[in-house]
């Protein structure tokens, strides 16, 4: 039974009117009936809580209440959620899995209905959701926006069904989330003309200016790979009322240490505005999307947190509508056992199916780049024996292959530079944005090995050495595991931790191995059909 505040005093945090007071806040029935000023009060700040503007749940690997339970403990009382990658596995059923699974968690999840599923007609996803799909789930009252347009080419070319559910989020008063990475002027300009209201994929300054101009909102993400809060800071000084923060994709074990908490405190560093930052972390994202969260004024629903001080940052209690979800370093949520559901019909592969065949010539490969979802062209002159083309280790030149997960099939094999892992491989059925099997490494029999590790458990996360296997089961599509977030989060630090003992240098090597197969992002990419021109949206080899 989790306790009930009836009165609470502080330092209180009016960021609508950009004081700080000393007052009580009195909650009556899980709403703020008052709030009083006066002196003498406990040397603590109240304030809103901090709200997430775009997240994908499913990266923590955790389920959405477990999700929650963690979340609140760095003062996240929102999120703004998209649940395309289980939908993508388990369509309808999976979206529905994802609100049920938030009814009585700690915080305020609040899903879209997924606008892209599959992302794109090149590659084999697990589900289909069309217009109609679309549109009822619009229609309900669990789903609050249509989620970010990656199908900008059908946007800019009018595609029948792109249009169709944009028309339905109209329909329903519900706002449209934007995804156009790199998109700029003209392009960028009808975009955005056609309802599309936010993007988070910005990467350069230049080009979140461009789609400010347009009238769009610009939102920061700092996740697990992506990371372009050092670029786009100076909005928060310039457009404090056009900006909001998210993570997009937040790992387990980064999500234990920190959430949207973080980048307040980065901007403050920075010596942004008080008022302003908090405005962006706090408010921007309730007033956009019209979301039913206190903003600590009287009458709003009692949704706040409590910090030691604002050097520090340190939260001391999370309060969603009157009710205490954490404090004193505990959330007050008990765990939850959560059913599993799933997607999941190939077989086994033999090291046979990863040869490739020798081309005369260089060939294009594909360059991971660090912190980023982009990734960069290349060629490279590999050496041929017995008619195939072989890896280069020395030069960091790997394999890469992506396997359908619904369907049996032959693997899709590449090569690609950056990871530098030597003697392993790791594989994931994390792999954006269809979550096929996923698997990259300098030797045909360890990726193999790698591989049948995740056909065996139906999905998960694997590492696979000549002296070490380790494996992260995730029961649930493939995607989240039933542990708690530090028991997930240990296994997987202690497996991406294995990956860099092997050579990579990589930030995040399997949160940077999940994007290698997400089409709708530039430059270069693996699907399960083959290697793909993200820019020419083609396969190479097509004319």
């Amino acid at each position: 039974m989790l306790s009930t505040v009836k009165e609470i005093s502080g330092h209180i945090i009016d960021i609508h009117g950009r004081r700080i007071f000393t007052g009580t806040v009195t909650v009556t029935e899980g709403r703020i009936s008052s709030i009083r000023e006066h002196s003498d009060v406990p040397d603590r700040f109240l304030m809103p809580g901090f709200t997430d503007a775009h997240i994908h749940i499913e990266s923590s690997m955790v389920t959405p209440y477990e999700f929650s339970r963690v979340a609140c403990r760095h003062g996240t009382v929102a999120t703004v959620s998209d649940p395309h990658e289980i939908a993508n596995v388990c369509g309808m059923e999976g979206v529905r899995y994802m609100t049920e699974s938030a009814r009585g968690a700690a915080i305020k999840i609040f899903f879209g209905a997924p606008s892209c599923v599959p992302a794109t007609g090149f590659e084999t996803a697990g589900a289909v959701l069309g217009p109609d799909d679309v549109d009822t789930l619009l229609a309900s009252d669990d789903i609050w926006y249509l989620s970010e347009m990656m199908n900008y080419p059908g946007v800019l070319h009018e595609d029948p069904d792109v249009m169709s559910k944009i028309a339905s989020s109209r329909r329903h008063h519900k706002p449209v989330d934007g995804h156009a990475p790199g998109l700029r002027g003209e392009d960028a300009r009808k975009y955005i003309s056609h309802g599309i209201t936010t993007d988070h994929e910005c990467v350069t300054l230049d080009e979140a200016l461009d789609k400010l101009r347009y009238g769009m909102k610009i939102i920061i993400r700092e996740g697990s790979a992506a990371k372009n809060f050092e670029a786009l800071h100076p909005l928060i000084g310039q457009y404090p009322g056009f900006v909001m923060f998210c993570s997009d994709d937040k790992h387990p074990d980064d999500l234990v240490e920190g959430h949207i908490n973080t980048l307040v405190k980065r901007s403050l560093t920075l010596g942004y505005d008080l008022f302003d930052v908090l405005k962006i972390a706090c408010i921007n994202p309730l007033v956009h999307y019209g979301l039913p969260v206190g903003q600590l004024r009287e009458g709003d629903r009692a949704d706040f947190i409590v910090i030691e001080d604002t050097k520090h940052w340190n939260v001391v209690m999370t309060v969603i509508e009157g009710k205490v979800v954490y404090s004193d370093g505990k959330c007050h949520l008990a765990q939850k056992q959560e059913a599993a559901i799933n997607n999941f019909d190939t077989d086994k592969i033999q090291t046979s199916d990863l040869k490739v065949t020798a081309i005369q010539g260089p060939r294009d490969i594909i360059l991971a780049v660090d912190g980023s979802l982009i990734t960069e062209k290349g060629v490279a002159n590999l050496e041929k024996e017995d008619g195939f083309q072989l890896a280069n280790p020395e030069e960091d030149i790997l394999k890469i292959c992506v396997i359908n997960r619904y369907g049996k099939s032959k693997p899709a094999i590449g090569f690609i530079k950056n990871f530098g892992l030597r003697s392993c491989a790791i594989a994931s059925t994390v792999a954006h944005d269809s979550h096929n099997i996923i698997a990259v490494g300098d030797d045909d029999e360890l990726i193999k090995n790698a591989v049948n590790m995740l056909v065996e458990s139906r999905g998960g996360l694997s590492f696979v050495s000549n002296n070490t296997q380790k494996h992260l089961p995730l029961p649930v599509a493939g995607l989240m595991s039933d542990k708690t977030v530090e028991e997930a989060g240990l296994l997987y630090a202690e497996m991406s931790s294995l990956a860099k003992s092997h050579g990579s240098r990589l930030h995040a090597p399997y949160m940077t191995l999940s994007f290698m197969a997400l089409l709708v992002i530039p430059k270069i990419k693996m699907s399960d059909l083959g290697l793909f021109d993200a820019e020419a949206f083609r396969f190479y080899g097509e004319v």
